[in-house]
């Protein structure tokens, strides 16, 4: 069975994401991690280095529910606030043998400003596919 990381956080509910892994599964035996990494934004995140945690959690609690329903064997796991080290301890912990990250459309996405789906292929060695929501920030 096939194990397959997967990053996103405030993209983790989003259709486009859930499409994509039900894809994969449509491709035979396969494990999600899904991986949130807690990221607080703006003034929260700069007073408080745990801002992101209640908000990591609640995007995590939702979308495994919600993958679960679509059928997916999915376990979870909320990482640290810097998405790379998140990645990075993930890929540590466990054997993955691809990862999907999820980010927001291009103007709006922190992670693709880091380029992080090329980070995450360069650091794990892994194929990457990078999903690119196409609907406005579900977190707003």
């Amino acid at each position: 069975m096939a194990q397959v990381l997967v990053v996103a956080n405030r993209t983790a509910e989003s259709e486009d994401l859930l499409e994509a892994l039900k894809a994969r599964a449509a491709q035979g035996g396969v494990r999600f991690t899904l991986l949130v990494p807690a990221s607080g934004h703006g003034i929260q995140r700069a007073a408080n280095t745990h801002a992101g945690e209640a908000e990591g959690e609640d995007h995590l609690d939702r979308a495994v529910e919600r993958l679960r329903k679509e059928g997916l064997e999915v376990e979870a796991q909320l990482g640290d606030s810097d998405p790379v080290a998140a990645v990075s301890d993930a890929a540590n912990a466990e054997k993955f043998d691809e990862v999907i990250v999820s980010t927001l459309p291009t103007h709006l996405s922190k992670w693709l400003h880091l380029d992080l789906p090329r980070k995450v292929a360069h650091m794990t060695g892994l194929p990457v596919e990078h999903v690119l929501t196409k609907e406005k920030d579900p977190a707003r």
